[in-house]
């Protein structure tokens, strides 16, 4: 994706991390990493992305456990792709190009501004946004949403998947009622949440007709992984 695309790590719960070149991204669990992990299987710097030439390429630090991306073991450097997860102590981080206009502000920074702790911070009014989709295969459907979330948009969000179309709608960001075929609410939302292909749309307009959700992005995206995780078992 052309510039003026930003690439982004996702490891929700955690606020996604804009890279930026000249700055290198730490994962680990120690509290300076950029990305902290924490758990016991990841070394306190397990791994670092940085910018050359145009591509983004991650390195393993010398961890205990090694670094994979897609499930393959990371010798050297690796150039990373949209939708690739790195993996470091069985925890996903997610590569992806955003296109800015779907989180409306930038999200914090790599190193950015000598603080350590990245926080959101109050969205800004949404603006009119035009309709932005992409695949999922590239953007994950909970990278999609914590943008939304940090621009604080407001409209609906459609995720089209093998079972049809599951429309989630927002105000300022939150969640507020979703729809599929034949449910919604925090089913429709969760069936919307877990799908790993397929495309999604976001156009702005006005609130839904009624509300069916009271969950944070947040809470929507623990339940999510939790529903992911029994599923693949």
């Amino acid at each position: 994706m052309p510039d003026p695309a930003l690439a982004i790590l996702f490891a929700p719960p955690l606020p996604p991390v804009r890279l930026e070149a000249g700055r290198e991204a730490v994962l680990g669990r120690g509290e300076d990493c950029d990305v902290r992990v924490v758990s016991g299987q990841v070394s306190r710097r397990h791994a670092a992305v940085r910018v050359a030439g145009g591509d983004y390429l991650v390195r393993d630090l010398g961890s205990t456990n090694g670094t994979l991306v897609n499930g393959e073991r990371v010798e050297g450097e690796r150039k990373l792709m949209p939708g690739d997860r790195i993996e470091v102590g069985g925890v996903a981080v997610t590569f992806c190009y955003v296109d800015p206009d779907i989180a409306g502000s930038d999200p914090p920074t790599a190193r950015g501004a000598g603080d350590r702790t990245v926080l959101f911070e109050p969205p800004p009014p949404p603006a009119e946004t035009a309709a932005l989709g992409g695949r999922l295969e590239e953007i994950p459907t909970f990278a999609v949403l914590q943008m939304l979330e940090m621009g604080g948009k407001s409209g609906v969000l459609t995720f089209e998947g093998e079972d049809g179309p599951v429309r989630l709608w927002l105000v300022g960001g939150r969640p507020v009622h979703a729809e599929a075929e034949k449910t919604c609410g925090a089913e429709a939302a969760f069936a919307g949440l877990c799908l790993q292909r397929g495309s999604f749309r976001f156009e702005a307009g006005p609130p839904p007709r009624e509300t069916t959700l009271a969950a944070s992005v947040t809470e929507l995206l623990l339940e999510a992984a939790r529903i992911r995780d029994e599923q693949d078992r």
